[in-house]
């Protein structure tokens, strides 16, 4: 990596190029770190129901073309600007989207991990140092003249490449005996769902959830009782199970609402609900299986405009609480090392989320996979390409 340092390197990525346009696999630039930034080359990465929904431009306002998308990923450290200290050349690391510089107000609180700086922003796309990219288009010569094009970064990480360049307030040095496949889980999904249940609803031994997906892992390290999974797609069941769901509701197979359902037979609701699929009917749902007096409902998922709260103030009333939740809670350079170690102590198993693995030229494949919801998770291998 030392031939590479300080320069420019010339790599492959998968660029979207337009709203639902099969991914590009193509020869892209990639300018060293500035100051306060890492060069990254990753190893793995996977793929998010976030990342599709950026491919697909759900939400107009967010759209920017061309792009890098991916946000679940580790790598190797190939590079590092000014002023880093945290991670050296070498480090095995993984991007987040939600970082942490540890000096503004936000980040030597306790009550969020919100950064000022480096909190997640869906709308940013361009480095914070000098409101720029760090990929382009390789070289296109037309006559005695030479182009290249800017290519969007995306959740300040954009993993879809060889190599990326973050902000090293977004990336979280790994232990480097870590299983790095699974490692890369701990970039959002598994996080986002297990902190959850741990940071934010803080589960206790012995409650019911409903919830299905990441947060049922997290539920049942802590002790939860019944955990009821709901979801259409009745092949999730059989990976439920493995991950500590107890009861499965199909909302397709009832002829009354869900919640009226989970109500009956948890004798009057559970305590926790996880709403994971970002659509604000679930959410209801999910907010009316609470028990009144003291249920919670966390958000998760991502939810687009213009849709609002389909709530009444006066449901409130019922003393059922709700609550939104980023990344879990999870700080990320000052938590994520330690939950890394307790997932490698078998705390929280990570390899059932990964149902796939494709090499990179698939990646279209793969997309294709979570749009059919035959995927939970489909792990590509990054580095099979090398650099020039």
């Amino acid at each position: 990596m030392a031939k590479t340092q300080g320069k420019v390197i010339t790599c492959k990525a998968a660029v979207a190029w337009g709203p639902k346009e099969p991914l590009v696999i193509q020869d892209i630039c990639v300018d060293p770190p500035q100051k306060m930034e890492v060069r990254v080359k990753i190893l793995y990465s996977s793929i998010c129901h976030t990342d599709l929904g950026a491919w697909t431009g759900v939400n107009e306002a967010e759209r920017a073309f061309p792009r890098i998308l991916g946000h679940e990923a580790v790598g190797v450290v190939e590079s590092v600007g000014e002023g880093v200290k945290d991670v050296k050349e070498g480090d095995y690391v993984i991007p987040v989207f939600n970082g942490e510089c540890g000096e503004c107000r936000v980040c030597k609180k306790e009550e969020s991990n919100l950064c000022e700086k480096y909190h997640v922003d869906p709308m940013k796309r361009v480095m914070v140092s000098d409101g720029g990219t760090r990929f382009s288009t390789t070289t296109i010569k037309d006559g005695d003249s030479s182009q290249s094009q800017p290519i969007y970064h995306f959740l300040n990480t954009s993993t879809f490449t060889e190599y990326t360049v973050l902000d090293s307030a977004c990336v979280v040095k790994i232990d480097p005996k870590a299983p790095l496949k699974h490692m890369s889980l701990l970039s959002c999904g598994v996080s986002t769902g297990v902190g959850a249940a741990w940071n934010i609803a803080n589960v206790k031994e012995g409650t019911t959830i409903v919830v299905l997906d990441w947060v049922a892992e997290g539920a049942k390290a802590r002790g939860v009782s019944r955990i009821i999974g709901v979801d259409a797609n009745p092949s999730k069941f059989d990976k439920g199970k493995l991950m500590g769901v107890t009861d499965f509701i199909n909302p397709k197979d009832l002829t009354r609402p869900a919640h009226e359902m989970i109500r009956e037979i948890t004798g009057g609701g559970v305590d926790y609900s996880f709403e994971c699929t970002g659509n604000v009917d679930v959410l209801r749902e999910a907010f009316l299986s609470t028990h009144a007096g003291w249920g919670s409902t966390v958000l998760v998922g991502i939810y687009l405009t213009p849709r609002t709260l389909p709530l009444h103030p006066m449901e409130l009333f019922d003393g059922r609480t709700i609550i939104g939740s980023v990344f879990g809670g999870f700080k990320a350079k000052s938590q994520l090392p330690d939950f890394a170690q307790q997932c490698m102590k078998g705390v929280v198993k990570l390899e059932p989320f990964i149902t796939n693995e494709l090499p990179f030229e698939k990646i279209n494949d793969a997309f294709q996979l979570l749009r059919d919801g035959k995927s939970l998770r489909c792990l590509l291998q990054i580095s099979k390409f090398l650099s020039k």
